[in-house]
């Protein structure tokens, strides 16, 4: 991993595929991987460029090896320096789809010659390296994709792995099993598996306390540390006072029905003292991660000895907080992940950290859950506090609890909650003039947002029937006091974020 934004979409491709891959960052010790389970590395891009002089790069011998190896966009580059190739800085980096012209190689045996691609880069080839040849091109760059079939190393400058380019999965199947032989037998099953024997080796005679919300992360997660540990694992639900409308009640009522070890704590004036006065985002959700950790330690010191905190921390949650495996660029901080204290008493136990929302979904099909749990649309960690915009107060989040289950009770009503990935309302920290009977108004107002997205990296705005706003937001203004107007979000992921905070 070099740092790029898609280096987890990768993985997800070769686990569609049924083949199991780790994520390991460029300047790891690679030496633990010389052996004869690895048949093959992929190099992934960055947001680098390799002419900078403190460009991340690999030890040349990690280039001795007869397994195949991939290079996708900064990976490509690597290949091409290490191999005595030319690579410098474009007059026009190149953002967007391409038309890619492919030439015969068994990277791209079985598809169309011209398909779409999707390009991503600032630097291009201008020299070739030794012993590669081009295999491919598109229509800005000559060398669009390289290869050296005697030492099986394959270079392109798209990527692959993203749904817009058209051929991508089937040029990674090539990869997989063409040339790196393998196949394609890992499945759910043995994820559940792996993940069960882990959970034991790292756990041992040890407790857990897991903070559990009723959302399926946090719920896949317990099923799975139950299966492993049984009642070593200590779920706390934590009423932050942050929940959605009559929430803590109704998930408590579901996690118990599925026998898991549950532990209800209230600690609503906790958060709400620690967030007074705080408007900046991103301290809001260092306050609650911490605060959270808090109470987690507070609780094991009341429970007895427990040695670990598990969270159904995912990986976007990672991605999007910290560069953890490479060089990537924070956009935002999650409350379980850059919330997380630098000395914690307890230590940390994530089973799903290198999954997507799907294959967390799909895991929790596997393990039993039933589909009331497996489509629940995901609910932040921080909860109301990033959809309250500004500070966050109980007047505040009282008003928003009530918008928000008018909302998702209207989705349910009309049928249209299963066909949308994510919906859910946002108080702005705005008032606005309106008319009620004869008398002016100036009152809140509150957006709507609903997003259709796979796993949420991307997402597009749900485009809800007009008619079906106009009833919502006639329900909202005459029923919830205090909101006067209601807008919709029709932003796209990118460029803004799926939450607004």
């Amino acid at each position: 991993d070099f740092g790029s934004q898609y280096t987890q979409l990768i993985a997800r491709r070769i686990r569609e595929a049924h083949v199991y891959c780790e994520i390991v960052p460029y300047n790891a010790d690679l030496s633990k991987f010389d052996n004869e389970s690895v048949k093959g590395f992929i190099l992934s891009g960055g947001p680098s460029s390799i002419t900078e002089d403190d460009a991340p790069h690999l030890p040349s011998s990690f280039f001795d090896t007869d397994r195949p190896i991939l290079g996708i966009c900064y990976g490509m580059f690597l290949l091409a320096e290490q191999f005595g190739g030319r690579v410098e800085v474009s007059h026009t980096r190149e953002f967007g789809s391409a038309q890619f012209s492919a030439l015969d190689s068994p990277l791209f045996a079985n598809i169309n010659k011209l398909s779409t691609v999707w390009m991503s880069h600032g630097d291009s080839l201008q020299g070739m390296p030794e012993e590669f040849e081009i295999i491919g091109s598109s229509d800005s760059l000559k060398a669009a994709a390289i290869a050296c079939e005697s030492k099986k190393m394959y270079g392109l400058q798209f990527h692959p792995e993203v749904h817009h380019s058209d051929e991508g999965k089937k040029i990674l199947e090539n990869y997989l099993f063409n040339i790196c032989k393998l196949k394609g037998d890992w499945t759910t099953e043995t994820f559940i598996e792996r993940s069960i024997k882990q959970i034991r080796e790292q756990v041992g005679d040890g407790r857990v306390i897991l903070g559990i919300s009723g959302g399926v992360d946090s719920t896949v997660a317990a099923m799975l540390l139950t299966k492993a540990i049984g009642n070593k694992l200590e779920a706390v639900f934590v009423d932050n006072g942050l929940l959605r409308k009559d929430e803590f009640e109704s998930v408590t009522k579901l996690l118990r029905e599925l026998k898991i070890n549950l532990h209800l704590v209230d600690r609503s004036e906790m958060f709400m003292s620690r967030l007074a006065g705080v408007d900046d985002p991103e301290k809001k959700r260092k306050i609650i991660g911490t605060t959270f950790i808090d109470v987690f330690e507070e609780e094991s010191e009341r429970l007895g000895v427990v040695d670990f905190l598990a969270q159904g921390t995912l990986y976007p949650d990672v991605i999007e907080s910290v560069s953890f495996k490479g060089p990537s660029a924070t956009i935002k901080s999650h409350h379980n992940v850059g919330g997380l204290k630098d000395k914690m008493k307890l230590t940390l136990v994530e089973p799903l950290r290198e999954l997507f929302k799907d294959e967390v979904r799909e895991l929790g099909r596997s393990l039993g859950l039933p589909d009331r749990f497996i489509g629940r649309h995901p609910f932040p960690g921080p909860g109301l506090a990033v959809r309250v915009l500004g500070e966050v107060t109980k007047e505040r989040c009282d008003l928003l609890r009530e918008v928000d289950y008018i909302f998702i009770e209207e989705l349910h009503n009309f049928g249209i909650y299963n066909d949308i990935w994510q919906a859910f309302s946002v108080l702005l920290p705005i008032k606005a003039v309106g008319v009620m009977g004869d008398e002016r108004t100036y009152e809140h107002v509150v957006a709507l947002r609903a997003v259709t997205s796979v796993d949420g990296m991307t997402a597009d705005w749900a485009r809800i029937d007009p008619d079906i706003l106009s009833h919502i937001s006639n329900r909202i203004i005459r029923n919830v006091r205090g909101v006067n107007r209601v807008a919709y979000d029709i932003s796209s992921k990118p460029p803004a974020t799926i939450e607004w905070e």
